[in-house]
């Protein structure tokens, strides 16, 4: 896990692993949604998830573009894109997958004012 808002395209043509930005036609609405729930999130929006094992990781805003983080085939944020014209971002909401019960209001807490604002805009 991390804490980020991913958008298309998450495959490359070449599908290098890591570093390589793959540009929808409608990146710039993927870009303003993304940055809509990141920068009002007290996380996301440092770009600095200092996730354990991974602390060095950033993401400028907040926000990645999928196959520039990590290249993904046949996902299923791109098969919707692509086959049914839906625009949709991943949202990656904890270093951990599954956090205790006794986290959630805090990961509530987090999320509130991103879910309205992503909300307000769709």
């Amino acid at each position: 896990g991390s804490v980020v808002a991913s958008y298309p395209y998450d495959d490359s043509v070449t599908h290098r692993p890591t570093g390589l930005y793959s540009k929808s036609a409608d990146d710039e609405v993927f870009k303003y949604l993304a940055k809509a729930y990141a920068s009002h999130h007290p996380i996301m929006r440092t770009g600095k998830p200092n996730c354990p094992g991974e602390e060095g990781e950033t993401f400028p805003d907040g926000i990645t573009n999928g196959a520039q983080w990590y290249d993904v085939e046949g996902g299923m944020q791109d098969y919707n894109y692509v086959w049914a014209n839906c625009f949709e971002i991943t949202l990656e909401l904890s270093c951990c997958k599954y956090p205790p019960t006794s986290e959630l209001p805090k990961e509530w807490e987090n999320n509130r004012e991103s879910l309205l604002a992503f909300i307000e805009k769709v």
